[in-house]
């Protein structure tokens, strides 16, 4: 492992660095908007904003890469996303911050989709796997890693947006010095969404769910934290929990999703979640059980991206794999659209907690198309599913693809080895 992290640490350490700023800058958001009284409903469209730049730039960097090239691409990006972080403190008004964020969300995915080209270009197919999961361990530290960053300043002043700033700025140095030409990236057509549900019916309904779920988490969790009059330093912990869980649950989870039904792996981490939601709405006024309720209502919704995935390239052909992981990146971005706009609507009506009720609420749909699907198809057998490989949520077309392709070959070649005397 040390072999194969030798040769990617810069870029791994460049996405820390970026995963830290860009984790400061979304708990910042509910902390310093709840200073400035914005409105939940407001602080959820404001949320919504990032998804929609986030979704736009999935599609459009391809395009800019293959007219410019990765660096310039990156480059720009990069300056664009840290001015977006120092203006926030600047426009403090709802309609100036969702253009920011959205501003940012297409930033951010533009740098997922050349930075994972480099970090793809840079693995074998021995590799891939080990270095994949190095990419995805890196996010969720950097994520994780910037609640703590944000007790060190005040998000009443532009300070914390400033030190968000400076490390996005300085997390090109590593990737940019390090990466090398790589052909431009290729991302596949998206499988339109018909074709899409026909194949994987499950995985398309759930993972738009999911969507909404992951979005939610991240986007509101601070609006929540702050409304129920928690501490800066408690919002940090909670959000933290939030991620903090699929550290965690991700390997267990991957590892009974290669040695059971799929699908009941799936209502099992649903229901989890629907159940921690349910204590989050019940008892969240104790702080423990509302940060157990984070950990492992957070803990869940990653792997359950990663188990909707691999479902449904258990009833693909590999040439179709990468237009079905396009589909299913879009139509998790639509969910995540929607998802903090209905929560939003859900707290200005109902109170702070109704933030638990909506996740809990969705959770449990999860669980009842699962078990609805269930009484209509066989599931697949066991010795014939795919390889399970943990992808983050915020993973661009890049990694999905890669990601797919590269369990497929991994199950193939573990079949021929079983079938050898």
């Amino acid at each position: 492992m040390i072999q194969v992290l030798s040769g990617v640490w810069a870029l791994l350490l460049g996405i820390v660095l970026i995963m830290l700023g860009n984790g400061m800058h979304f708990t910042l958001i509910g902390l310093r908007g709840g200073i400035e009284n914005f409105s939940a409903a407001e602080l959820a469209i404001v949320t919504s904003g990032y998804f929609v730049g986030f979704l736009s730039g999935a599609r459009l960097t391809p395009l800019l890469i293959r007219r410019v090239g990765h660096v310039r691409v990156f480059a720009a990006l990069g300056s664009f996303m840290s001015a977006g972080l120092i203006a926030f403190p600047l426009l403090t008004e709802p309609w100036a911050w969702t253009l920011l964020r959205l501003l940012i969300g297409f930033c951010m995915s533009g740098i997922f989709v050349t930075a994972e080209s480099w970090l793809n270009h840079a693995a074998s197919n021995e590799t891939r796997g080990k270095v994949l999961s190095a990419y995805m361990i890196a996010q969720t530290l950097g994520i994780v890693g910037a609640q703590g960053l944000l007790t060190l300043g005040d998000a009443g002043t532009s300070v914390l947006f400033i030190g968000a700033s400076i490390l996005v700025s300085i997390s090109f140095a590593p990737i940019l010095l390090s990466a090398t030409p790589v052909p431009a990236v290729e991302v596949a057509r998206p499988m339109p969404l018909r074709a899409l549900f026909s194949y994987a019916p499950l995985s398309t309904v759930g993972i738009f769910l999911l969507g909404s779920v992951y979005a939610t988490q991240s986007g509101m969790g601070a609006v929540f934290g702050s409304q129920i009059g928690l501490s800066a330093a408690q919002i940090a912990l909670f959000v933290a929990m939030l991620f903090a869980g699929a550290l965690v649950l991700q390997y267990p989870i991957g590892w009974l999703s290669d040695r059971m039904d799929r699908r009941k792996l799936i209502l099992g981490a649903a229901t989890l979640g629907a159940v921690c939601c349910a204590l989050g709405w019940t008892f969240g006024g104790g702080l423990w059980v509302l940060m157990a309720s984070a950990f492992l209502a957070g803990g869940v919704t990653t792997p359950l991206y990663a188990l909707f995935l691999a479902y449904t390239n258990d009833s693909l052909a590999t040439e179709d794999m990468p237009a079905a992981s396009g589909g299913l990146v879009f139509t998790f971005g639509l969910g995540a659209i929607a998802g903090p706009l209905i929560t939003g609507w859900a707290m200005q009506m109902l109170g702070p907690f109704a933030f638990w009720l909506v996740l809990g609420a969705t959770f449990g749909v999860i669980v009842l198309y699962a078990l609805y699907r269930m009484t209509q198809r066989e599931g697949t057998p066991v010795d014939e599913t795919e390889s399970y490989l943990g992808v983050l949520p915020t993973a661009s077309p890049v990694t999905v693809e890669a990601a797919g392709i590269w369990a497929a070959e991994q199950a193939e070649a573990e079949r021929d080895s079983d079938e050898q005397p």
